[in-house]
């Protein structure tokens, strides 16, 4: 029996759901989710803004037991709890072999996650510095991409479970390419990511499933057949009469 993936398959307690008008539950992302069984390597998560894909994504991340805001499981720190309950009314099913590395990222929340590395190590203790595990320097440091792209170098280290929302949003499309590399690397060392995307770049991953989440439910599609993608497509395609027919809609 293998042991990828090691989260294998959620489901939604809707019996548990009072009203799927209150939110997160009116979501499209959480509205319409019976069950997700997960790829055994990469799964992507798309949709448009407001789908709920990184509402869905985060309760995936604590009902695995990573802080709200990202990081480890051994980071505990909170700034604000704004999180949702939704992680309570998921139901999961795990491998039986039990991943030894993980991180969930937040683009939103990274800044948070970093100022609670250097606080750490700002800390006495007996141990080398936290931020040796990250490429040894501060993450404020760096920009946005660098830290981002330090934090796949040197944090993840294979026989992991990454769940990353939006890891493009600090990436040039060069560093996006560095990114699949890596996570080519860590898949071959039985690694498995669950990710929420717009970026058809990372969506192209080989052999990844692409879940679309939209205003009538969640469907597997091919990169092909995504909205981003097509869209995308398009406008490289045309630019120009992307430009005209959206600028004479605007009239």
């Amino acid at each position: 029996m293998d042991a990828l993936p090691y989260l294998q398959q959620i489901s939604l307690k809707r019996e548990k759901i009072a009203s799927f008008d209150d939110y997160p539950f009116s979501m499209p992302s959480v509205k319409f989710l019976e069950q997700i069984k997960f790829a055994r390597e990469v799964t992507f998560i798309v949709g448009e803004n407001g789908s709920g894909k990184s509402t869905l994504l985060e309760a995936i991340a604590v009902a695995m037991g990573f802080n709200p805001e990202g990081g480890t499981v051994n980071l505990n720190f909170e700034t604000r709890s704004t999180h949702s309950q939704l992680a309570d009314y998921l139901r999961l099913a795990r491998s039986f072999k039990r991943h030894r590395d993980g991180f969930f990222l937040r683009a939103e929340s990274f800044y948070n996650v970093a100022t609670n590395i250097d606080e750490m190590d700002e800390a006495p203790a007996f141990g080398p510095p936290v931020i040796d595990s990250y490429g040894g320097v501060s993450l404020h440091k760096q920009s946005h991409g660098e830290s981002f792209l330090s934090l796949m170098l040197n944090r993840f280290g294979g026989n992991g479970l990454y769940i990353l929302d939006e890891p493009e949003a600090a990436l040039s499309p060069n560093r996006m390419l560095v990114m699949l590399s890596k996570m080519n690397q860590l898949v071959k060392q039985q690694s498995q990511f669950i990710i929420a995307t717009h970026s058809p770049i990372l969506m192209a991953f080989p052999n990844a499933k692409i879940l679309e989440v939209t205003q009538e439910g969640i469907q597997q599609t091919r990169l092909e057949d995504s909205e981003h993608f097509r869209l995308t497509r398009a406008f490289l395609n045309n630019p120009q009469r992307v430009f005209d027919e959206l600028f004479e809609e605007g009239v």
